[in-house]
């Protein structure tokens, strides 16, 4: 489904129902103290990264609630991540397919009934400008419903009926709010859940393959590409996903991809099958035999990150590639400019990120539906220089 198409719905018909919802509650307001609670759901509709973000919540929540069966919903294209996490048993993941409306709409049904079979005690809501998913906590019947809550802040409407509102917060890091929102389920202060961020255990375990399937990629990738046998394997992620202006510019990492081959460095165009135009005009450019074209030649998500464990270096936008890189040895170079890495960034130590903090960046938030007022001008990543970028790249290629 179209991404403006999603934003007018969200927009004037979400508005509309949590405004009906909201007075419901008012009228027949419930709410019950929840200790001990045997059934979690927690709604994460965001990009794939943000499953990896979420990973420290999901992983707070159990150690917190040892006995309760944790259950998530997301859309069916976040499955995969959603399962190589690991913090959810596989039967637990519910899903909704947004190819198209028709899908959406029969998803969304599927999913009330599913909840109300399976009597949720607390609905954890995990996003910040989405009215869908508010309406779902509601629908959900759970007697504790966590969520973002505006409190004295202008925006971010979704409704009145979280009875755990947790203050939303542009100032901290996503990971941290989201364990505010679990810490906020048996909280009694107002705004819920005032604590200490400070010990928060930002960090995911590394994803464990075998050797035996490291080096099936690996052999599958050579068979594919004999040419770059023998060489350091550069990946770049030039593709900007649902949000183009977060796209470090083509022409960009056309340079930085015919600098890094003249020095000896083989170099992957990595994306969805629809990149390949824009991997055609960096392969059309570099117009060398060590510079291949990986758009959809990964079938899974588990499959790119194979490749991960034996490539040399990511050089992505912002976007999924990134954080699922945290969870491999693999050293990344990620920019940011439309976002910014103070709420965003990946929990890697070992990544590297531009970003350079203009006077307009960044321009996509909770406030403005993830809508740019830029005219597509992403002058706070055209700024970010080829060379600036190439001397750090190979400042971690030869360590």
């Amino acid at each position: 489904m179209n991404i403006d198409t999603q934003r007018a719905i969200d927009r004037y018909i979400g508005t509309i129902i949590c405004r009906l919802f909201s007075l419901i509650h008012r009228v027949f307001k419930k709410d019950a103290a929840t200790h001990n609670p045997q059934r979690i759901l927690v709604i994460l509709l965001s990009e794939m990264g943000a499953l990896v973000l979420a990973g420290p919540m999901l992983q707070r929540l159990k150690e917190k609630f040892p006995r309760a069966a944790l259950h998530v919903v997301l859309f069916e294209k976040n499955r995969e991540v959603a399962r190589l996490l690991g913090l959810v048993p596989p039967g637990n993941i519910l899903v909704i397919d947004d190819r198209s409306m028709g899908t959406f709409v029969r998803g969304a049904v599927r999913l009330f009934f599913t909840m109300r079979k399976i009597k949720f005690d607390v609905v954890i809501d995990c996003e910040l400008f989405s009215r869908i998913s508010s309406i779902f906590s509601f629908l959900s019947g759970a007697v504790v419903r966590v969520g973002f809550h505006p409190h004295t802040q202008e925006g971010l409407y979704r409704g009145n009926f979280m009875n755990r509102p947790v203050l939303y917060n542009p100032y901290h890091h996503i990971s941290r709010q989201f364990i505010t929102l679990a810490e906020a389920v048996d909280s009694i202060t107002s705004p819920r859940a005032k604590r200490s961020t400070t010990e928060d255990t930002l960090q995911l375990p590394p994803l464990a393959f075998a050797a035996a399937e490291i080096e099936a990629a690996r052999r599958r990738l050579y068979q594919r590409a004999p040419s770059i046998k023998g060489r350091q394997l550069v990946l770049i992620y030039p593709g900007g996903g649902l949000l183009p202006i977060r796209a470090w510019p083509v022409d960009y990492y056309c340079q930085l991809t015919e600098k890094l081959l003249s020095r000896g460095y083989a170099v992957g165009v990595i994306g969805l099958a629809q990149d390949k135009t824009v991997a055609g005009s960096i392969l059309e450019r570099a117009a060398h035999e060590c510079c291949v074209d990986l758009t959809g030649y990964t079938a899974t998500v588990q499959e790119l990150m194979q490749i991960f464990h034996f490539a040399s270096l990511l050089i992505t936008n912002d976007g999924g590639p990134g954080h699922f890189a945290a969870m491999t040895p693999i050293a990344t170079i990620i920019f940011y400019g439309p976002e910014t890495p103070a709420l965003y960034g990946p929990l890697d130590e070992k990544a590297v990120v531009f970003y350079l903090g203009l006077s307009c960046s960044p321009c996509l938030t909770a406030y403005n539906h993830r809508k740019s007022p830029c005219d597509g001008d992403n002058v706070c990543l055209k700024m970010i220089e080829p060379d600036r970028v190439l001397e750090k790249a190979l400042e971690i290629l030869e360590s």
